[in-house]
């Protein structure tokens, strides 16, 4: 699988991303219906699905090259976004293992890992990268291993080790987050660092997902989608940074919603490590603007009946409070009342002119 990977692109200042034809049809479509209420929604985490984004055990895509630049930067300007308790270094390595075995299998042209007993090399030809390391030995790398291997992976990662019925949030690479901290959540169990959502509690959503989460198996990996809106194709939306997104938020108006108004989707994968126990917790972001995914027709109808009939308490927590109704007025335009079909499929294998 060969990708064409957009080096010129900027999730920040001038902000020069879209998405091509191809990227928006595989784009990871939140919803399965016309109106939206918190679910558990997990499913295992086979290959396939209603579009590429499943197709893989870590997606990459056009944007990698541009996304693994953004995160070397945020790192530079903020280290802490990386952090790993002393005990997890056994899940550090589990981790770098299954990154690395997954993607040399499944994009054999951009990566390649070669194994002489515990001597690695490693080579991911889009960054440029070639190391040789010794396995277990992390002062044989340039960084401790997970921190080397989720520079060069798409999406943050956060490890969760479990132990006494719970899982606690022990490790992470948090640089495109959907206004959260990694160093406030780090230590936090499953329910105090889901915290802040509205709602969920009350239905017992995260009651049922820890107990699903709990009993995912080596071998047998789960996911699930998130959503949230943000402006501009800003990847780095975190509580540091708020000074510098928080105000975008003014910026929406009529003109330029369609354009600046993008939905953000987190493909959540939930991975069982084999020699730590710890769940490697993926959560791969997707950004397209809202005009960009109303060229799928089945898209821009179900997105515009699933913001208008939105819960207020959703309608807050997803950011869009300000500019809801200016959204819902702009996708008003792109639907014409018919019937939507059941799931996320795009129901098109190419977007109309």
């Amino acid at each position: 699988m060969t990708i064409a990977f957009k080096t010129g692109e900027s999730f920040r200042d001038d902000f020069r991303y879209a998405n091509s034809d191809a990227a928006i049809l595989r784009f990871p479509f939140p919803f399965g219906e016309d109106e939206y209420m918190y679910a558990v929604n997990l499913e295992p985490h086979f290959a396939g699905g209603a579009t590429d984004a499943f197709d893989t055990a870590f997606d990459v895509d056009e944007h990698y090259v541009s996304e693994c630049r953004e995160r070397e930067m945020v790192l530079r300007q903020d280290p802490n976004r990386c952090i790993v308790l002393p005990h997890m270094m056994q899940a550090q390595w589990d981790t770098l293992e299954l990154i690395m075995e997954s993607l040399a299998r499944d994009y054999p042209d951009h990566f390649q890992l070669e194994r002489d007993g515990r001597r690695w090399t490693w080579r991911n030809r889009p960054l440029g990268i070639e190391d040789r390391f010794t396995f277990g030995m992390p002062d044989t790398l340039p960084y401790e291993p997970f921190e080397y291997i989720t520079r060069q992976a798409q999406g943050d990662f956060t490890l969760q080790d479990q132990r006494d019925g719970n899982l606690y949030m022990d490790g992470g690479m948090v640089t495109t987050q959907a206004d959260w901290s990694l160093e406030f959540d780090l230590g936090m169990t499953f329910h105090e660092w889901h915290g802040p959502v509205p709602l969920a509690h009350e239905m017992g959503i995260f009651d049922r997902a820890l107990q699903y989460l709990l009993r995912v198996q080596y071998g047998h990996p789960a996911r699930r989608l998130n959503w949230t809106m943000t402006v501009n194709p800003r990847l780095d939306t975190s509580p540091e940074n708020y000074p510098v997104w928080g105000p975008d938020r003014t910026t929406i108006t009529p003109d330029n919603v369609g354009e600046r108004l993008h939905l953000r989707v987190e493909l959540q994968t939930f991975f069982r490590l084999p020699r730590s126990n710890a769940l490697l917790f993926g959560i791969r972001a997707y950004l397209a603007s809202i005009d960009e995914l109303a060229r799928v027709p089945k898209w821009g109808r179900r997105l515009h009946r699933v913001l208008r009939d939105l819960r207020e308490e959703l309608a807050g927590y997803k950011g869009l409070t300000r500019y809801r109704d200016i959204a819902v007025e702009h996708l008003s335009r792109y639907d014409d009342g018919a019937p939507t079909s059941p799931g996320i499929a795009p129901d098109i294998r190419t977007l109309p002119a």
